[in-house]
């Protein structure tokens, strides 16, 4: 009897581990402002030169085309929907976050984002990251940072650092460390410092198509790291400190990330807008369009740090997946690295529509 019990329990804990997963899909509830926690708190204010820059993007579209014509997984409305609340942003007051808040309270409805009813999600950050490098190969200048080429998704990680790209012209530049260069790649945008001084931006412009593999999961499953203590700054050091391994290990991940040079102010997000250090988030595109306002509720795991604020979706990355996944602009500089670096939280977002998009979009009973 003790027998069958056990291979029923055991057959039990099969079929959970082995259950197909559900196809990821965005769900929608209504909520109202009272339920976003720190509303009241947060300089709202200081998401609306954010918000306008995206507005700007998508009021340039055709009126009646989709808000966002990559995201297939909600109908978010058109242009002609969204004109009239860029237009009355455009009077807002500088600065005035009550304004704000009553702008935001007015003309559109908070909607609670879930993974097939599941609100929770990852929240991470990153910055535009800072690199020595040259125009000519040359000294210490021997990793390349490349161009998209004509067959983007020919070739995995492994193969372009064995030199399949080697030869067509497409090293954009050159740069000192390879480790640096691997994190322009998950940071998407960045600061390429040349030799007589001068500044080059070089923005994501692309990738091989490869699958992501998250080199901390990596450390994490082989116990190099406990999980509290991965973070992009640890995870540097310990490449530095073992640079056959670390090389090795950042094989590992398939995908490749191609990059092009970026004049004027940047960096630039997937909307092709200049973002905003703090107020503006990358998202999964597939299923959140680009210039959706975004109310952020989230908390660190390994620490006390919270987050209570107001973002747009300007961005895309190659590890942010799932329709409640998120990634924080941190902007430039040491503090930007350190915060970026560190933040691993976990938490929920509220998805600000207009009226017309949420009453279409709102659940019949």
């Amino acid at each position: 009897m003790i027998g069958l019990v056990l291979a029923l329990i055991a057959g039990a804990v099969a079929y959970y581990l082995l259950r197909p997963k559900p196809i990821p899909r965005l769900t929608l509830a209504a909520a109202k402002y009272e339920q976003l926690t720190g509303w009241r708190e947060d300089a709202v204010a200081a998401a609306i030169p954010a918000f306008l820059k995206s507005c700007a993007a998508v009021t340039a579209r055709a009126e009646g085309a989709p808000l966002d014509a990559r995201t297939k997984s909600l109908d978010f409305g058109t242009p002609g929907e969204w004109r009239p609340v860029c237009a009355a942003a455009e009077k807002l007051p500088a600065g005035d976050d009550n304004a704000a808040r009553e702008f935001f309270e007015a003309g559109f409805v908070p909607m609670l984002a879930g993974n097939n009813g599941h609100p929770e999600g990852l929240f991470t950050g990153y910055y535009e990251i800072t690199l020595n490098g040259s125009r000519k190969r040359g000294g210490a200048f021997q990793t390349p940072i490349y161009r998209r080429p004509s067959d983007p998704n020919r070739f995995t990680r492994a193969e372009i650092e064995d030199g399949a790209l080697a030869g067509y012209g497409l090293e954009l530049l050159w740069v000192d460390d390879p480790i640096a260069a691997f994190f322009l790649e998950i940071q998407g945008s960045g600061r390429v410092r040349l030799p007589d001084g001068a500044i080059v931006r070089v923005g994501y412009d692309g990738g091989n198509g490869k699958p992501y593999v998250a080199v901390g999961r990596l450390l994490i499953e082989r116990n190099v790291m406990p999980r509290e203590q991965v973070t992009m700054a640890s995870i540097r050091r310990w490449m530095a400190e073992h640079p056959k391994e670390g090389a090795e290990l950042r094989r590992e991940n398939p995908s490749f990330i191609f990059f092009r040079e970026i004049p004027g102010d940047g960096p630039l997000g997937a909307q092709r807008t200049v973002l905003t250090a703090g107020r503006s988030l990358a998202v999964d595109r597939a299923f959140i369009p680009l210039g959706l306002p975004v109310w952020l509720e989230a908390q660190e795991r390994f620490s006390k740090g919270k987050y209570r604020r107001l973002v747009i979706a300007q961005d895309t990355g190659g590890a942010i997946r799932g329709p409640v996944r998120g990634d924080l602009f941190w902007g430039f500089g040491k503090e930007a690295a350190d915060g970026a670096g560190a933040m691993n939280a976990r938490g929920h977002y509220y998805l600000l529509l207009p009226h017309s998009v949420a009453a279409r979009l709102t659940p019949r009973s």
